[in-house]
């Protein structure tokens, strides 16, 4: 495999250890490999005393990283026994551990599409930089999952309901909004990335922020605050709804009839999950809610429906089972928070009990 072939590049130069990831043709998303090789560079990079700042990113002009190898799931619970899938979650959710921890400034270029497991590789960061193209979602219900990759840690964490919004709707957001959420730290214009990094090789990662990062535009949500808040601050997702079709705002309804459109299942679990990881504390924790959720995910009818109507046929109709919110248990919603024994991912050390 020649060096343009490999999945995930890896480089030194000067102060600075870049990885680019490197399948552009899909949108650089990651599969298994990619997140062993950045696990072993990370290793490697954190002993090596040459190396003072660690730089992400992706490979093409469309964006960082797309997510996980979605395709690849979808067969493994369609074909086979999930174990893959549960083998690939557990390292990558290894390395979105890892990486909010790195005892090096972690730099994270968010330029483009940068959604799912590419959040999962970057948000983490010390050190996130978004652009006036940057495109950033947490996209999971519309395929019949749920946010992982710590994302319900993440979103928890926005100011209000704002993330319980974006994980509900899957919605993109611009650097403003990332900015607002907590998801990034700075505003770099794209045209100036190629010397940014460049500088990142030869200076601290202060000097070269202070170089180059720029006010960014507003965003959406800061206007939307008010009807976010007070809808989505509801007990359940049948009253979310309820709320924003009664708010009055064109805005409020559109978000509606998005949830509408959703996996049923995968918004209650979500809601459960995001609402559950405020109040289990460290990231770790939140990690090893997550893994429980997505390895009860891949036994679910939605999430084989929702990546084949979405990414495999492209119908855009999807069959959800149940099809209704209504119709939705909370045994249903609590199946997926069951403990899972010997298989339990563990970050947070044994005995870590599930929340309730």
């Amino acid at each position: 495999m020649s060096g343009s072939e490999e999945p995930v590049l890896l480089d030194t130069r000067g102060r600075a250890a870049y990885i680019t990831l490197n399948r552009p043709q899909a949108l650089n998303a990651l599969n298994h490999v990619m997140v062993r090789r950045i696990a072993e560079a990370l290793t490697a990079w954190e002993c090596d005393p040459d190396v003072h700042t660690v730089v992400i990113t992706g490979a093409g002009e469309r964006g960082l990283c797309a997510g996980g190898d979605i395709r690849a799931v979808h067969d493994d619970a369609r074909d086979g026994d999930g174990s893959a899938s549960a083998a690939f979650w557990r390292d990558e959710y290894h390395l979105n551990a890892r990486i909010a921890r790195y005892p090096k400034p972690y730099v994270a270029v968010m330029d483009g599409i940068v959604m799912g497991g590419g959040v999962g590789v970057s948000a983490h960061g010390s050190v996130r930089v978004v652009t006036e193209r940057s495109r950033i979602a947490m996209p999971e219900t519309g395929i019949g999952f749920v946010p992982d990759i710590g994302g319900t840690w993440l979103l928890g964490r926005a100011p209000g309901e704002l993330g319980t919004h974006l994980a509900l709707t899957g919605a993109q957001i611009g650097a403003g909004d990332a900015l607002l959420c907590g998801l990034a730290d700075h505003y770099v214009p794209s045209a100036a990335l190629g010397h940014f990094v460049d500088d990142l090789a030869d200076m601290p990662v202060r000097d070269a922020l202070a170089r180059h990062v720029q006010p960014p535009t507003e965003g959406q949500l800061a206007h939307r605050r008010e009807w976010i808040d007070a809808c989505y601050a509801a007990g359940t997702v049948e009253e979310i709804v309820h709320r924003l079709l009664g708010h009055g705002s064109p805005d409020a309804k559109e978000a509606a009839e998005t949830l509408l459109a959703k996996s049923p299942t995968a918004l209650k679990v979500t809601l459960a999950a995001i609402r559950r990881a405020r109040r289990l504390g460290p990231l770790e924790r939140v990690l090893d809610q997550e893994y429980r959720v997505s390895c009860a995910a891949l036994s679910s009818p939605d999430l084989v429906e929702g990546v084949r109507a979405q990414i495999i046929d492209k119908d855009r109709n999807p069959r959800w089972s149940p099809a209704t919110l209504a119709e939705v248990t909370d045994a249903d919603v609590e199946r997926f928070f069951a403990p899972l024994g010997d298989r339990e991912l563990g970050l947070a050390g044994p005995g870590t009990a599930p929340a309730r």
